[in-house]
């Protein structure tokens, strides 16, 4: 398309909206409504139960590296990795976070001209007793042709920052949902540990069980034999088969919780509970140690935090959208084509039309619908940034927990040790006393029961420890290790 800018209409339209384009780029920086500070929250310099800690601020984005390995067992390795790729959760939630993207780039596409081709053609007639060059032979009736070819843009300034606090909104959504996905993954690694390490226990209580029932079959031989030489009663006999079913029967409950634990395994890596077994092994009870002087940033990379974060700035770019309906919204248009009644007079100049033009659009009454939408969303910021307070309370309050029940725990497991190796010198000492006939049977069953509940209550805090640390490293955002 071509002006002659020699001609004064040409001159003044072309000048007229080009001076209409310059107003609207330079009035295009007036973004309207409150600039994003990250919401403060409650002034804690150090945790109760801890030295070196700062308040949190979302930094999700640091490595959390494969904090599973802390407890030195290949089997939980091998089954921490499949959850990233097998869990059915963390790929929801792979795909929402894919859909965040997508609408990011979706909103961002809204700050760019929309350019547009049409082409087209038709044939019209009408009866009649003249002729014409485009005529068809037909006598009595004539028909036209006409061909079309255009190309057109219009675009929409972001005259009051609309289109540009959509775009910040929905990267805002994005990082949130970047956030969720690490949560999800967390969530499941987390899961699967606590699982992992409660079946392992489980095979722990198993060979317990297994040794006390062999020994109380031993004690029920030794009961017998003295029954038959006359020495014991009848209810020695039946005191020890009682304790021998008691035991056999927890020993029958623990391959029930062990087979739970398995199939909950099974779905958290993907995999059908009919097709996934894990082989029995020794038990090892590493528990990871909390290193001193811990870095204040690791609580900073707790994703739930960020994402309610992130929702608080997302909630601020809505106050801002909603504001900008108070002032008149803005649109550009330009077309340039060409018309002919045969297709190869479609591409001569003479044949060519265009046109410039520029669109304002004010609502002038509403019934106040504007000034609600504002309202509301100040309201869903101020819902957002208590929920952002709240989820940073509750992180203090669980990492405060974990840390009080780690201290707490390592004091109850050599209390527990302790218990358990004098409860086994009990039990010896009036299993031999039994047999020289100084006691009766009865403080054989006390002592034995005494004995099996220490042994599993030790194994037990053991158990308590390993899960412990699993909850505390839920708690500081998945790991130890400073990322780089």
């Amino acid at each position: 398309m071509k002006l002659n800018f020699n001609r004064p209409a040409h001159r003044s339209h072309f000048q007229l909206r080009l001076l209409c384009v310059a107003l609207v780029l330079a009035i295009g920086g007036c973004a309207v409504g409150p600039d994003y500070q990250r919401p403060a929250t409650v002034d804690v310099s150090a945790f109760k139960e801890a030295e070196g800690w700062v308040p949190a601020v979302p930094a999700d984005t640091l490595e959390r590296g494969p904090w599973w390995s802390l407890f030195k067992d290949p089997v939980l390795d091998q089954l921490a990795s499949r959850v990233e790729v097998s869990n059915q959760n963390v790929a929801a939630a792979v795909a929402a976070y894919a859909q965040a993207r997508a609408l990011v780039r979706e909103q961002r596409a809204s700050l760019f001209p929309t350019v547009s081709l049409d082409g087209g053609a038709t044939r019209s007639g009408s009866s009649g007793n003249s002729l014409s060059s485009t005529t068809s032979t037909t006598a009595g009736r004539r028909a036209s042709n006409n061909y079309q070819l255009s190309i057109g843009g219009s675009w929409e300034p972001d005259v009051w920052g609309r289109l540009g606090r959509t775009v910040d909104g929905a990267k805002a959504s994005e990082q949130a949902s970047a956030a969720d996905l690490a949560a999800a993954r967390l969530s499941a690694q987390g899961e699967l540990a606590t699982n992992y390490l409660s079946l392992r226990q489980t095979d722990a209580q198993k060979v317990l069980l297994k040794d006390t029932i062999d020994g109380y079959q031993r004690a029920l031989e030794i009961t017998q034999n003295r029954y038959t030489a006359g020495i014991a009663a009848k209810t020695d006999v039946l005191q020890a088969q009682t304790q021998l079913a008691n035991a056999q029967a927890d020993a029958a409950g623990l391959v029930r919780q062990r087979a739970q634990l398995e199939h909950a395994i099974a779905v958290l890596v993907g995999e059908a509970p009919g097709n996934f077994s894990i082989a029995p092994l020794a038990w090892n009870p590493s528990v990871p140690d909390v290193p001193v002087g811990i870095p204040s940033e690791l609580l900073q990379r707790r994703p739930d935090i960020a994402a309610a974060e992130r929702r608080v700035a997302s909630a601020n770019e809505q106050i801002g959208i909603a504001k900008s309906a108070y002032y008149p919204s803005l649109s550009l248009s330009a077309s340039a084509g060409q018309g002919a009644s045969r297709v190869a007079d479609l591409f001569k100049a003479s044949s060519s039309v265009w046109s410039i033009g520029i669109s304002a659009a004010q609502v002038l009454f509403n019934a106040g619908a504007t000034g609600a939408r504002v309202e509301g969303a100040e309201a869903s910021h101020q819902q957002a940034v208590a929920r952002y307070r709240q989820a940073v309370l509750a992180a203090f309050q669980d990492v405060e927990d974990q840390l009080s029940a780690t201290r707490v725990l390592l004091t109850q497991q050599e209390l527990r040790r302790q218990a358990s190796q004098a409860a086994d010198q009990v039990e010896q000492q009036v299993l031999n006393r039994y047999r020289s006939g100084q006691v009766g049977y009865t403080e054989v069953i006390t002592a034995q029961a005494t004995a099996l509940s220490a042994r599993r209550a030790l194994v037990q805090a053991m158990a308590d420890r390993q899960t412990t640390a699993v909850a505390l490293i839920q708690s500081l955002g998945g790991g130890w290790q400073t990322g780089q």
